[in-house]
């Protein structure tokens, strides 16, 4: 049977679909960004993006925007607002739902609409077209909120981390600074990361734990001075951690909390 079509008199807006997408390079957040290849803002930075099919979701035509427009291909965005200002669009009436993701970076390159596409640090962000500034600054809104319920900021790691990498990386998304032991132990007594199996020692120490051969700068991030050890806030028979101890995400112990609605981490 034909599917009947349906058509209204009175007006009606388009609807697009915007993406923030975030990475993370070990020291600064990078946020997406597209350059227009067309009118309007030809030439200005964009998040990616466009108009919804007849056929699909929004989220549908996010991805696909995405894919598009930077070849970078993800399986999930989160939706977290939409965008309905009368006279956001210069050519009609657009509203546009936003999504943002958190990423691996990855290498980009422009397609479709997009002469280029290129990771920027969030402190080096162009202005950008439409009134994409404000939807960055509400998903960074979002992303700060999220990140105290949820574990979000691991996908933007390898699958073993060091503290100092996940403390760092915290740092970029909230925007302060924290003390590393008050950290550590937070973390740790949030039981949602587990020590990684693999042998410490081996990777930092010869043999006979003598120090490889690498630069200070290398070792500790820029810093001149080795850090202390970290202390333990779980049952563990050591007393110290070592500074290069890898970690991993303990998605189990998270589901628990998120099944008895008890995480929320607090610095």
């Amino acid at each position: 049977m034909k599917k009947e079509q349906y058509t209204y008199d009175h007006p009606h807006p388009a609807v697009a679909t915007d993406c923030v997408v975030f990475g993370f390079d070990g020291y600064e957040l990078k946020i997406l960004l597209i350059e227009r290849g067309i009118e309007p803002y030809k030439g200005a930075w964009a998040l990616p993006g466009g108009f919804v099919r007849i056929d699909e979701t929004a989220e549908q035509c996010a991805l696909r925007e995405l894919r598009e427009e930077t070849g970078l291909r993800l399986n999930y965005l989160k939706q977290f607002k939409a965008f309905s200002e009368v006279n956001r669009d210069p050519r009609e009436r657009v509203i546009s739902i936003a999504f943002y993701a958190l990423a691996q970076k990855a290498d980009v390159q422009g397609g479709d609409d997009a002469a280029q596409a290129r990771w920027f640090a969030l402190t080096d962000v162009p202005r950008l077209a439409f009134d994409h500034d404000y939807i960055l600054r509400k998903a960074m809104e979002e992303l700060r909120k999220d990140i105290h319920f949820e574990p979000i900021g691991f996908g933007l790691l390898d699958q073993e981390f060091t503290m100092s990498e996940l403390q760092r990386l915290y740092e970029a998304i909230l925007g302060v600074q924290f003390d590393r032991r008050n950290f550590h132990k937070k973390i740790l007594q949030t039981g949602i990361i587990e020590e990684a199996d693999d042998d410490t020692d081996t990777m930092f120490f010869g043999k006979n734990r003598e120090m490889r051969s690498m630069s200070i700068d290398a070792l500790f991030g820029g810093s001149t001075k080795k850090p202390d050890s970290y202390p333990i806030a779980h049952d563990d028979s050591r007393s110290t951690r070592r500074w290069g101890t890898k970690f991993r995400f303990n998605k189990q112990r998270y589901d628990k909390f998120k099944e008895d609605n008890s995480f929320r981490l607090e610095f």
